[in-house]
Formats: C-alpha cells, sequence, structure tokens
C-alpha cells in the first residue's frame, strides 16, 4: 500500500512531527550516560517549546561521526523515509555527522523524501533555503576546522621527531626509548643488524640469502622468529 504523500519540506515552515537522533562517540560516555541525557533532555525540550510531537529518539552509543552506517541512524531515516515523521532532530550537527560529503548526501536525501532537518543549538531548520544554506556553510567550516587541527598536529609530531622525542606508535627499529621515556636512542644490537643487512644487500644478496645470513649469525627479528623475505624487506628500507 503508498503511502500517504506529504508536503515537502520548503512548503511546511514547522514540522510537527520529529524523530530525535541522539549519539555519543566512546563507550565510556555511553556507560556513564554522560551526554546521552543531557541530549535527551534538550531534544525534549525544544519539542515542547515548538509544539513538535517526538514520535521516535533513538540512540547510538559509543558510535563515530565517521560514517553515516550506525544503526540507530539507520532505524531514523528509515522511519523519515516511510512517512512516519516530519523532521530529524538533533541537538548539534555534529552528533549527526562531521562530513561534508554525508551532510550533503542528507540534505538532499530530505530533499527528496520530503523530511526536513533540526538542529537545536544551531538553530537550524532546513524547511528553509536559509536553513539549507546555514547548514552546507557551517559544514564546511567545521571541516575546514577539523583539517587546520589535524595539520598543526601533524606538524607539532613531526617537530617533536626531528627533535629526538619520542611522539607514540612503534619505535623504528635500530632505536630504543631511553630511559627517560621521552627521546629514543640508538640500539647498538639492532643497530648492527641493519649494517649486516644494509652491506649484504649492497653486496647483491636477495632478501631471503640476508634473512638466512642473518640468522646463522644470531641475529634474530625483534620479537623472535625467523627473517621472512618480508621482514627483511621491510628493514631494508628501515635502513
Amino acid at each position: 500500500m503508498p503511502r500517504a504523500r506529504r508536503p515537502s519540506p520548503t512548503s511546511t515552515p514547522t514540522a510537527r512531527r520529529v524523530i530525535a537522533y541522539v549519539r555519543v562517540s566512546t563507550d565510556k560516555q555511553a556507560e556513564s550516560g554522560l551526554g546521552l541525557e543531557a541530549q535527551r533532555e534538550k531534544v525534549r525540550a525544544y519539542c515542547a517549546l515548538h509544539d513538535a510531537e517526538l514520535v521516535r529518539l533513538c540512540e547510538d552509543a559509543g558510535a563515530s561521526a565517521s560514517t553515516l552506517d550506525r544503526p540507530a541512524l539507520a532505524e531514523a531515516l528509515a522511519e523519515l523515509a516511510a512517512g512516519r515523521a516530519d523532521a530529524l532532530l538533533v541537538l548539534k550537527l555534529d552528533r549527526l555527522t562531521r562530513s561534508t560529503r554525508d551532510l550533503g548526501d542528507l540534505l538532499d536525501r530530505s530533499q527528496r523524501e520530503g523530511w526536513a532537518l533540526l538542529s537545536v543549538s544551531e538553530s537550524l531548520d532546513t524547511s528553509t533555503a536559509a536553513g539549507r544554506l546555514v547548514v552546507g556553510v557551517l559544514g564546511a567550516v567545521a571541516q575546514w576546522e577539523r583539517e587546520a587541527i589535524g595539520e598543526r598536529t601533524a606538524a607539532a609530531m613531526a617537530a617533536l621527531a626531528a627533535s629526538g622525542r619520542y611522539t607514540g606508535g612503534t619505535v623504528p627499529y635500530g632505536q630504543r626509548l631511553a630511559a627517560d621515556g621521552l627521546h629514543l636512542e640508538e640500539d647498538p644490537a639492532e643497530a648492527e643488524v641493519l649494517t649486516v643487512a644494509r652491506e649484504l644487500r649492497a653486496a647483491g644478496a636477495s632478501l631471503r640469502k640476508i634473512g638466512a645470513e642473518l640468522a646463522a649469525r644470531g641475529m634474530a627479528p625483534r620479537g623472535g622468529g625467523r627473517w621472512s623475505a618480508a621482514a627483511v624487506g621491510r628493514l631494508i628500507e628501515a635502513a
């Protein structure tokens, strides 16, 4: 049975039936209830203030906004597509997505299916052209901010690495963490392995032969085991 047609959100300034979507990104927040309860209270208050019927509240706990592939969001979008509500309500746009591409896809979908996107904190309503414009601008600014932070972080980490400071992650082969726990220093045993591997490779030895020679000299890979051709190749690249 075909679902009843409903007005386009561009001709409906106030949405009456609302599906609210709330999300937290960490399991710790989900277990403690921090964030979720505050979002629930604010979307309910919004509905009461605007005389909107909250037909459903969908929650994703411990879910990242890096993708739209989230169970509760999928349920909310399915309900909207079926015409069971007129709008999707979020506390902030970043609860919905942090990607301008995904936000654009959602806006396109809302236009095709006839529902609006509402945001409490940004006071946004995509049932108007101005609201859709502001949503797009805010999404672009948010993505720029994330990318700028990423660039600054990468530059800071590179500066620390250049100064010999340990920045986390796997310690490069041939080095070890110094006693102060902040700097890297040469690991004499691994440095010798690198030297031997370089010399053998320069002499034309294959990766398998290098591995066999290292093993014959009692030089085992970090963590033990046998030298595979792939492991030797990574060693040569590191050298």
